[in-house]
């Protein structure tokens, strides 16, 4: 089973963020980063407003390429740059050091999104 950070919102394209930090980091969950393999290049995203669900940045892995979404509506005010050298990071940390952009979230934009229970059950 996938490790499902209690603490953190989930998106149904699997993607995360804290919703009790004013700028919250926003990665892949450890689902996704399993289901992609090898990380091998992450295409990151551009600073500034986003609508949540907006497709922001593209993650190639040895499998496939993966469109990554702004699980939130807000601003994205930093990228991960140790990503662009190190692009593994989001296989080995997907929680942690794996971030791939920061967001300033709308207030009240992570309420329709999944806590850790709803989105275990999604995954089965």
């Amino acid at each position: 089973m996938s490790l499902i950070p209690e603490h953190l919102r989930y998106r149904d394209t699997h993607e995360w963020v804290d919703p009790s930090l004013e700028v919250s980091p926003v990665g892949i969950t450890d689902h996704a980063q399993a289901e992609l393999t090898d990380v091998v290049f992450v295409d990151p995203p551009k600073l500034g407003p986003v609508a949540a669900g907006q497709q922001v940045c593209v993650i190639e892995s040895v499998k496939a390429a993966s469109d990554i979404y702004s699980p939130v509506a807000g601003e994205i005010v930093e990228v991960n740059a140790a990503l662009s050298g190190e692009p593994g990071l989001i296989n080995s940390d997907p929680y942690g050091a794996g971030w791939i952009f920061k967001i300033r979230a709308t207030p009240g934009s992570a309420d329709a999104l999944m806590d850790a229970s709803a989105y275990a059950a999604r995954l089965g």
